[in-house]
C-alpha cells in the first residue's frame, strides 16, 4: 500500500480499529465492491481473519454485506463513515470522562503554597491556555512571542472573553500588534519592551513562544525550540503575592501609565 494509505490505516488503529479491521475498510474505499478473496489480495489480510474483520466493521455501520455467493463488500460513502466514526469517538471521549469523574481523588495533606507543572506539546499548551483564559474573573495579561502563535483558535478564546475581564495583549513586534489590534479589538495591546523575548543575548536555542497571567494568581510561560517548533511551557498557580507582582511588571513593560501596576 502507498503512504497515504498506511497512514489512514494508522489513524484508523489510533480511533480503535484493530489492524485488520483498518487494512480491510481502507481497502473497500478503494473498491467499489469486493469479496474477501479480492479483498485478501489488496490489502494482504488472510482470508480467514476479512470475514471477521467484515462483521465488525459492518457492526459499526462502516460496511455493507450483498448476500450472493460468494458475498461482496463495500464500505458505505466517505461522509457518512467519517461521521459515524466522529460519534463513536466522541462517545468514548464522553465515556471516559464520566468514568473519571466518578474516581475518588485523594488529596495529600498541606498541599504547597506554591506549585509548578510542566507540559510539552502545542496542543496541550493551547488547551491549558484556553482553560486559564476561560477561568479569569478580573484581568488577563497575554504575551505573544511568537506570530504563529496567533492562531484562529486564540484570537476566538480572547473574543469570548468576559467583557468585565480586563484584557490587555503584548505583542513582539508592532506588525503583530496591528494583528493583534485587528483581531481582537476589545483588547489594550502593547509592544513588549521585554528583548529577551527576541531571543537576543541568551540562549539562542530557545525563545520565549506565550506568557499569560491571569488574576495575578495563575501563570503559564512557554518556549519554542526554533529548529523543531516544539513548544514547552511551566505552569503555576497559588503564588505568593511578591512573585505575582514581579510577574506582571515584567510582561506589561511597554504599557501605557494607566495600565501599568506601578503607577
Amino acid at each position: 500500500m502507498t503512504e497515504d494509505l498506511e497512514e489512514a490505516i494508522e489513524v484508523l488503529q489510533q480511533l480503535g480499529m484493530k489492524e485488520y479491521e483498518a487494512r480491510c475498510f481502507v481497502g473497500l474505499c478503494r473498491l467499489e465492491s469486493g469479496t474477501a478473496k479480492r479483498l485478501s489480495e489488496t490489502t494482504e489480510v488472510p482470508r480467514t481473519r476479512v470475514y471477521d474483520a467484515i462483521r465488525v466493521l459492518e457492526a459499526q455501520g462502516l460496511v455493507e454485506i450483498q448476500h450472493t455467493s460468494p458475498q461482496r463488500f463495500r464500505a458505505v460513502p466517505l461522509d457518512e463513515a467519517t461521521e459515524t466514526l466522529r460519534h463513536q469517538y466522541e462517545d468514548r471521549v464522553e465515556r471516559l470522562r464520566d468514568t473519571l469523574e466518578t474516581i475518588d481523588v485523594t488529596e495529600e495533606e498541606g498541599t504547597p503554597v506554591q506549585e509548578v507543572w510542566s507540559m510539552s506539546g502545542q496542543e496541550g499548551i493551547e488547551n491549558r491556555t484556553d482553560q486559564l483564559l476561560g477561568e479569569a474573573t478580573e484581568e488577563i495579561v497575554l504575551v505573544i512571542g511568537d506570530e504563529s502563535l496567533l492562531t484562529d483558535r486564540l484570537i476566538a478564546t480572547l473574543n469570548s472573553a468576559d467583557p468585565g475581564v480586563e484584557l490587555v495583549v503584548g505583542a513582539l513586534t508592532e506588525s503583530l500588534e496591528t494583528q493583534i489590534q485587528s483581531a481582537v479589538p476589545d483588547a489594550t495591546t502593547f509592544v513588549s519592551g521585554l528583548e529577551w523575548l527576541h531571543g537576543e543575548d541568551i540562549d539562542e536555542e530557545t525563545a520565549i513562544g506565550r506568557l499569560v497571567l491571569v488574576d495575578r494568581s495563575k501563570i503559564l510561560v512557554s518556549t519554542i525550540v526554533p529548529d523543531s517548533h516544539v513548544e514547552q511551557a511551566i505552569f503555576g498557580e497559588g503564588f505568593g503575592n511578591g512573585l505575582v507582582v514581579i510577574a506582571r511588571r515584567l510582561m506589561s513593560q511597554g504599557l501605557i501609565p494607566a495600565r501599568d501596576p506601578g503607577s
